[in-house]
């Protein structure tokens, strides 16, 4: 089975859309703007089997809407992850966060060389963003820096 990362255009907000809310994900702030800040890993067929995003503010980029169908591997996060982190290299960015409220996802993002921050750590840039403010909210969430 051949898979595909590429680069989300503005033709992909809609499919993008759909697969997230069909995997329980927020959309707010996903608009044809930062469309390119995110990443679709699709089957030999066409269809959207995996989604990894970032909002882009200034040096810093926030990852968001990690999805993987299930049934596909470790290996197609591992991957994801990896294109990230060269989009973000090619956009200049500085650092990568993320967050999270699912403890037993924390020994993958550490894996993958992230450090756990306080939330006070994160960049101000990032409470211009509707999303971020509403992860702010959640009580339960963890933040991780990855510096590129």
């Amino acid at each position: 089975m051949q898979e595909l990362i590429r680069k989300a255009n503005s033709r992909d907000l809609n499919t993008l859309k759909e697969f997230l809310t069909r995997a329980n994900l927020g959309t707010e702030g996903l608009t044809e703007e930062m469309i390119d800040g995110f990443l679709m890993l699709e089957n030999e067929k066409g269809e959207l089997i995996g989604s990894l995003g970032m909002e882009v503010y200034e040096k810093y980029g926030m990852l968001r809407s990690l999805v993987v169908t299930t049934g596909h591997a470790e290996k197609d996060i591992f991957v994801l992850f990896d294109q990230i982190v060269q989009l973000a290299k090619e956009k200049g960015l500085k650092s990568l966060f993320l967050a999270t409220n699912k403890k037993g996802a924390l020994p993958f993002f550490l894996l993958m060389g992230f450090v756990n921050i306080e939330r006070e750590e994160l960049p101000e840039e990032f409470y211009r963003s509707e999303h971020i403010r509403q992860v702010l909210n959640v009580d339960n969430s963890l933040f991780l820096k990855f510096n590129l």
